[in-house]
């Protein structure tokens, strides 16, 4: 009624407007979600009311009562009449982000699911909740705290649409999970949330020869999309580690061993379908080659790692299946000889499909492995593989590159002359992954990764210092990656009591690339683990430019938050 009074004779006063609105604060308080592993957070809600009155005519008045947003930045430095004026958004200037994991509001929400998705894509299952929350690969908080409290699993874009405005409306973070086999903590659930799986959105909804393109749902594998459209004599070059799956693959910006010869995952996207923090749809473009039509939204999203909306839906490139193909295998006596080769292959411009590097530990640990039917020289050695129409130019190309080979002193080359050879020789880097388990001291030992790129001919100088830290550290490591675009990856094995030196390590090899012009992720993304490198890569203001793209898109800092860059002031590197 004081409210109404007011609100009258301001607008009695001759059109007098209030502009802007007045901030009460009912409560501040902590609060628990017991049911659920991600419950204690500690995380602080907070309810107010916001009162706005305005009046027109000089006659009447309305008094308005909004239930207040959180608004996750402070803008009073930079506000001309309720305008943000600044083009960037400093780490200094956010308030932490609040969510309601209440006990009460968890529960609501998890009705409001069942009552859209049913009860069988809405899971609660404690064993669910922990493998989509951290997997052997991830670097990620593995405690009983880091988890979702559900999973819930759509099956089209209006679910998915539906699901974020349920989050959105009760300020709940969410995260996506299209494969799980992200490496720096992408999929973490350090504030618990939503976990939306795309496990039932695997479907090719159409494959269009002629026009060499696909649309796909994000569940789908990169190597189940090879499989269909290979009866049609198409192929989609992207390959990261097996299991991938293309919602994941965009999100991450993947690339893999084919990206020498054909790109990395943003080359092979044309336009995606997007659900928005709101739930709000969005095409970022359509299926042309190219297109000037204003921003490039798709390049936006591809490499977002899932914090500036959640892909339903890709239009992917295809190109033609590769024929003849080939592979060899070179070992040499040192990681600079077999770079030597490799920048000569880069310098000569021959169209080799893949070439690999993998150090001598890597290739003792693919030895271990088991998954290869043949043992291999440790040594630093070279994977390539060729394809070409004319069965004489693969030829060609691999005598080629065995000169090169032997010019820097290779101590064996040895190429395929048959699928199965071809098979057997290629499984030992693509297994490469699964092997480096068998390095560790003991199987509960966990591993730290660096994804670095460095100009090519840097590389064989990177990859020496990078095996000399890590043997001065006490620690064992590998390095293996893609010479061909200077993408390496290193390997850190660590106990519980020895995090803190892998960290060191790997710290001071992505210090290593950008010295030397480099970047400390080809591949694999920023996520949870390497966020404050990236400030040191790119310097505060292109970081700061990149959060305030964040906020313009989703201002609650609900999608899969604090990873790839920092949303709030905490020192814990790992929150």
């Amino acid at each position: 009624m004081v409210k109404l009074i007011i609100s009258t004779l301001i607008g009695a006063l001759g059109g007098f407007q209030l502009r802007g609105a007045v901030s009460r604060w009912a409560k501040q308080s902590f609060k628990r979600f017991p049911g659920s592993g991600g419950s204690a957070h500690g995380t602080r809600t907070r309810s107010g009311l916001w009162v706005a009155a305005a009046a027109t005519g000089g006659a009447t008045a309305t008094a308005l009562a909004l239930s207040e947003r959180p608004n996750p930045f402070d803008y009073l430095s930079s506000n001309i009449g309720g305008a943000h004026t600044s083009s960037t958004c400093s780490l200094k200037s956010m308030r932490s982000a609040v969510y309601d994991l209440s006990r009460s509001n968890l529960e609501a929400a998890k009705d409001d699911f069942v009552k859209i998705l049913g009860a069988d894509s809405v899971d609660l299952d404690l064993g669910a909740r922990i493998a989509h929350s951290s997997t052997e690969w991830s670097a990620a908080p593995r405690g009983e705290l880091d988890r979702y409290a559900m999973i819930v699993t759509p099956r089209t874009t209006e679910e998915v649409s539906a699901v974020a405005k349920i989050c959105h409306r009760r300020s709940i973070p969410m995260t996506a999970f299209s494969g799980g086999t992200s490496l720096e903590g992408t999929l973490a659930a350090i504030h618990g949330g939503v976990c939306i799986d795309f496990k039932l959105m695997n479907s090719i909804v159409a494959v269009r020869k002629d026009d060499l393109d696909a649309t796909v749902q994000p569940g789908v594998s990169y190597g189940e999309l090879n499989q269909v459209i290979a009866e049609q004599g198409l192929y989609f070059p992207p390959d990261p580690g097996p299991g991938a799956q293309i919602g994941g693959m965009i999100a991450q910006g993947c690339s893999g061993t084919n990206a020498f010869r054909y790109g990395t995952m943003k080359d092979w996207v044309l336009g995606l379908t997007v659900v928005l923090a709101d739930g709000t749809v969005v095409k970022t473009r359509a299926r042309p080659r190219k297109s000037s039509s204003g921003y490039d939204l798709t390049r936006i999203i591809v490499g977002s790692e899932g914090t500036l909306g959640f892909v339903t839906e890709a239009n992917l490139k295809l190109t033609s299946k590769p024929e003849n193909e080939r592979v060899a295998v070179a070992a040499f006596p040192t990681t600079q000889q077999a770079v030597e080769t490799a920048v000569k292959v880069v310098q000569s411009d021959m169209p080799v499909a893949a070439m690999e590097l993998l150090c001598d530990v890597a290739m003792k640990a693919v030895n271990m492995g088991g998954y290869c039917d043949k043992e291999y020289a440790e040594v630093p050695t070279l994977f390539f593989k060729f394809s070409g129409k004319d069965e004489a130019a693969v030829q060609r190309q691999i005598e080629i590159v065995q000169q090169f080979a032997k010019n820097s002193k290779c101590k064996n080359f040895e190429f395929s002359t048959s699928d199965a050879e071809k098979e057997s020789i290629w499984a030992a880097r693509k297994s490469v992954l699964w092997s480096m388990m068998s390095l560790k001291k003991d199987p509960s030992d966990s591993f730290l990764s660096a994804d670095t790129a460095v100009p090519i001919s840097k590389m064989g100088e990177a990859v020496d210092a990078a095996k000399r830290k890590i043997a001065e550290s006490g620690l064992i490591g590998n390095c293996l990656g893609h010479v061909g675009d200077g993408n390496f990856h290193t390997s850190v094995f660590y106990s519980a009591d020895e995090k803190q030196k892998a960290r060191e390590v790997i710290t001071w090899i992505q210090r290593l690339a950008i010295e030397m012009g480099g970047t400390i992720t080809g591949e694999h993304g920023v996520g949870l683990e390497y966020r404050d490198m990236v400030v040191e890569e790119l310097g505060d203001g292109g970081v700061d430019m990149m959060r305030q793209i964040k906020l313009a898109l989703d201002p609650l800092c609900l999608l899969n938050p604090d990873k790839l860059l920092r949303l709030n002031t905490k020192a814990n590197p790992e929150v």
